[in-house]
């Protein structure tokens, strides 16, 4: 055995720098503080919230811990590629790469214009592949990394009432990436793992309460066996986690926090 000793810093992400796309506000905010919390370099990678973006990596800086804003467009291979090209000459290595850029776009099946169906593939699905190639390429050079994809219960459910197929398909296309990526990126240490999130209260969830409070009250929280909805700050446990060298014997896994909501 190890000793007592030995665990206390399993969670511990000093030295390493992380990506986190989206991290301007709502999850991608909040994994971004949880992963300089516990010691990381952070690079919040936004399309065009530059301004909120810098105000987060303020703070980040005012705790100690190295913080840059990249500005990229996922869903655009040369972003992607400079994106981490400029994090790697800043910064010498990426070592988490946490793809949390997404979008809804809903729409009923039948009335679903090609545009929206495939601007939320190039968002959610993929954006993913391409930030998870660039970011993996260096990953692959110094033979570590973890990339921590967020998918949701979507990718495993028809969740309702509201109508975003290609949401949840594009989720579902998320969890396949990261189980071929965790396969085919094992031999260089490169573990790919995934948080599929139930409903979580978030700016976007907030538009909702305010004009459709019955499905939020009545159906989204009942719907959990918990009888509520969930907090960003209840994800960034499990990121941590599987950013940090306690995950190391785990990858290709989709990590399900959804309050219970999926169980029935």
């Amino acid at each position: 055995m190890a000793g007592v000793s030995s665990y206390s810093g399993i969670f511990r992400l000093d030295g390493r720098t992380a990506i986190v796309t989206g991290g301007s506000r709502g999850i991608g905010l909040a994994l971004a503080e949880g992963l300089a919390a516990h010691g990381a370099d952070i690079a919040i990678v936004v399309k065009s919230t530059v301004d909120r973006a810098e105000e987060a990596a303020k703070a980040i800086r005012a705790t100690g811990r190295r913080a840059m804003v990249v500005q990229a467009d996922v869903a655009n291979e040369a972003d992607t590629i400079r994106m981490a090209d400029e994090v790697t000459a800043v910064w010498g290595h990426i070592d988490i790469l946490v793809n949390n850029a997404g979008i809804v776009l809903p729409a009923r099946a039948e009335d679903c214009p090609l545009d929206t169906w495939r601007q939320t593939m190039a968002v959610n699905l993929d954006g993913v592949f391409l930030a998870s190639r660039a970011v993996g390429r260096q990953m692959i050079k110094q033979k570590s990394g973890s990339i921590i994809n967020i998918g949701s219960m979507s990718g495993r459910i028809v969740n309702w009432p509201f109508r975003h197929a290609a949401y949840n398909v594009s989720k579902a296309g998320v969890h396949m990436l990261t189980k071929c990526l965790a396969t085919e990126w094992a031999e260089f240490n490169i573990r790919v793992n995934a948080l599929a999130p139930g409903y979580i209260f978030t700016e976007l969830t907030d538009e909702v309460l305010r004009e459709h409070p019955d499905v939020v009250n009545d159906v989204w929280a009942k719907g959990a066996v918990q009888n509520r909805i969930g907090s960003v700050e209840e994800l960034v446990g499990a990121t941590v986690y599987l950013a940090s060298s306690a995950a190391s014997f785990t990858t290709g896994e989709i990590i399900t926090i959804d309050g219970g909501l999926t169980l029935r």
